[in-house]
């Protein structure tokens, strides 16, 4: 682990005696130009490079949407293939072997959304994901669409949620019957951890300044460790603005006057929570990505995970997050024209046509269906090539 921070501060160190650099200046003013350098990137992406993709369960709309992304994918000629093994958790219990040997070969995968019940046993998915492959980091980034009707204009807001412990460390037990004690795990290590790559992330993409929510004035000794690791870290970063939040506060703050807001970062369940605020307020759950990035590898999604179980098989589905979490895929195997050609053929469609589904459509508005909206996608990107 100290080498990994040691290589982290490496890249920081080396970032900042550029950060002038106009190759490191990215506009965050344009609404349709979202941040764009996260890393550590894998190697370039050759002809039919595997990508793991994981379609979701059967009764969410993962598979309507994973399959919106794969044919806009074909229609761009982008050179990777997708590997789809079948993933039942319910049936297999999680995991499978098989899903954890193919992505320890691939190191990227895109995924749908898997469902994980109430009141059973069963450990999700998404977090096994997360968990197994050391995937530490979670960026969502909230910004304006044009051609998408908000109350709040000029959002431009990157989360950054530590994605391996906290309040899901799964680690609960009933101590008596009627009382049940859940663990929550906050260690110096993944803190520093998240705030080195929020501060790194802040640097490469021009941002100007980060902010740490905690609950440290309850929890004095986990959320307290947070806020010491974070602001430990931005004593190195005199450059970028630093301030704490407290996360009820956040809450209220980012559904008010949410352009005060630049990089955040967030301990796992407050990540989770203020990220849907923030995606609420600026569409909805099914126009923004998530990038889940590690060492080692990176997982692909809908940024808020929403399962949509009332949507599945219907048609009605906005595919948007899971083909932008597509383009966030292209621009880590550092295929960056294909991911310009893909956004800015979706973007095309929320300015120039009134093609939308039903999540954002006009009030009054005939919405079109999950393959309506592809379809649109496809034409914009014949019409520029």
């Amino acid at each position: 682990m100290q080498s990994r921070l040691s290589h982290l501060r490496r890249v920081a160190t080396q970032l900042s005696h550029h950060r002038h650099a106009t190759t490191l200046s990215v506009p965050t003013t344009m609404a349709h130009d979202p941040a764009r350098n996260f890393f550590p990137l894998s190697s370039p992406a050759s002809k039919d490079t595997p990508v793991l993709l994981l379609k979701g369960d059967t009764d969410t709309i993962g598979r309507e949407v994973t399959e919106s992304l794969a044919e806009i994918f074909k229609a761009a000629n982008v050179p990777v293939s997708f590997v789809s093994p079948k993933v039942d958790p319910r049936v297999d219990g999680g995991l499978t072997q098989e899903v954890i040997d193919l992505f320890a070969e691939t190191r990227v995968a895109v995924k749908g959304p898997y469902f994980t019940p109430l009141g059973t046993k069963e450990t999700s998915i998404n977090i096994q994901l997360r968990k197994s492959f050391d995937l530490f980091a979670n960026v969502v980034h909230a910004y304006n669409i044009p051609g998408i009707q908000t109350r709040h204009k000029d959002i431009d807001v990157v989360m950054i949620r530590e994605n391996t412990e906290g309040e899901y460390s799964g680690l609960e037990h009933s101590a008596v019957p009627g009382v049940v004690e859940s663990l929550k795990i906050i260690t110096e290590e993944k803190s520093t951890r998240i705030a080195e790559y929020a501060f790194q992330y802040a640097l490469a993409n021009n941002r100007k300044k980060v902010t740490v929510v905690h609950k440290a004035n309850i929890m004095k000794s986990a959320d307290g460790l947070f806020l010491e690791c974070c602001t430990n870290v931005a004593s190195k970063y005199p450059f970028i603005e630093f301030e704490s939040m407290i996360v009820d506060n956040t809450c209220m703050q980012m559904a008010s006057n949410p352009q005060q807001f630049d990089v955040m970062i967030l301990p796992n369940l407050y990540g989770n929570i203020v990220t849907n605020i923030a995606t609420g307020l600026v569409g909805g759950p099914g126009l923004f990505p998530g990038a889940n990035i590690g060492i080692s590898g990176a997982i692909f999604e809908q940024g808020t995970r929403h399962s949509a179980r009332s949507l599945a098989g219907r048609q009605i589905a906005n595919p948007t997050a899971t083909i932008m979490g597509g383009v966030l895929m292209l621009r880590y195997l550092k295929l960056e024209e294909r991911a310009e050609a893909i956004e800015k053929a979706v973007m095309s469609v929320f300015a120039e046509t009134d093609i939308r589904t039903r999540d954002v459509a006009a009030e009054g508005a005939a919405a079109a269906s999950t393959s309506e909206f592809t379809d649109a996608v496809v034409a914009a990107l014949k019409s520029s090539s």
